[in-house]
């Protein structure tokens, strides 16, 4: 069957090297990882002034900018890598890749990734001006990160270092980093907030490594799950959830316990924790593609998650 026609699931796939292909490499589905971080640290920003006025909006704007092209360059970066290494092949379970699938050609990709990241750059640009120059090594370091995820020659996620990866840029750097840029300073706040943002932003990782573990090994590629096995890398999915609700309830009750019952609000995440567990246990269950709603459910958690948060934050 052409992969012009159908792909895996059965559905139609887009004609090779259309706008739809783009569409798909750049798995516009993924970019709640992006713009939750964002939101957090700028509730996390707001709640540390008295007056709104004084915080920097506009380099908000340009750092949330930035961290939608790098997650979009990232993206395009795992695309052509991860074929080109063949860790995306024909048993392939999870959702088409466009290079994989024949849909776009290395070369495309690797050009449509340098100008994503190019545009990154060129917003980093505009935030330096506005936020310092200490901007500027967060974003080099954002970008080459994301190159190295899959690529050049000590591939983050091939060495197990993915889960990390993950969890200090999309939880510590991205959080903290634009409550840096929004105040000028970072809060002990934000630090606390980013944690469980990165975890559920890992949580997602997992589970697509643990859908992958059996076709990443042959590869070569050793993510944490492939390290761990199956039984590990299920622990540690729980682990982050429970850091997940562990961090608003505790910043909640500090709060609480000093007087500021305005900080009541930080639990707000709380209310998805039955999605949580429901995901936890159907997780444990499944398998394979198998995984791949469960995969979808995990970032949908994120973005609920996220946006909770960030209101409850904002409010305290």
């Amino acid at each position: 069957m052409s992969a012009a026609v159908a792909g895996a699931a059965g559905r139609a796939l887009p004609r090779p090297g259309s706008a739809r292909a783009w569409l798909l490499a750049c798995r516009p589905a993924t970019l709640g990882a992006a713009v939750v971080p964002v939101l957090v640290g700028c509730a996390c920003a707001w709640s540390a002034v008295p007056d709104a006025g004084a915080l920097r909006w506009s380099a908000a704007v340009c750092a949330l900018l930035g961290a939608v092209l790098i997650q979009i360059g990232a993206n395009l970066a795992n695309d052509v890598f991860d074929a080109e290494k063949g860790a995306d092949n024909a048993d392939r379970l999870g959702p088409t890749r466009a290079v994989q699938a024949g849909l776009l050609t290395a070369r495309q990709v690797k050009t449509g990734m340098f100008v994503v990241f190019g545009a990154a750059t060129a917003a980093g640009a505009v935030l330096a001006w506005l936020a310092g120059p200490v901007v500027v090594a967060i974003g080099v370091a954002s970008i080459l990160a994301g190159i190295g995820y899959t690529g050049g020659p000590y591939p983050l996620g091939y060495h197990g270092l993915g889960d990390v990866f993950v969890m200090g840029f999309f939880g510590f750097v991205a959080v903290c980093g634009t409550t840096f840029v929004a105040l000028g300073h970072v809060t002990s706040l934000s630090v606390a907030a980013a944690l469980p943002v990165g975890a559920l932003a890992t949580a997602i990782l997992v589970v697509n490594n643990l859908r992958d573990r059996v076709t990443d090994a042959a590869a070569g590629k050793r993510t944490l799950a492939v390290r761990l096995g199956r039984r590990g890398a299920l622990g540690e999915y729980v682990v982050l959830l429970v850091l997940a609700y562990a961090v608003p309830l505790l910043v909640a009750g500090l709060g609480l316990a000093a007087g500021a019952r305005s900080w009541a609000w930080a639990a707000l995440p709380v209310l998805t924790l039955p999605v949580a567990v429901g995901l936890a246990r159907k997780v444990a269950r499944s398998s394979g593609a198998a995984l791949n709603p469960l995969l979808v459910g995990t970032a949908k958690l994120l973005v609920l998650h996220g946006v909770l948060w960030t209101v409850g934050l904002g409010l305290g």
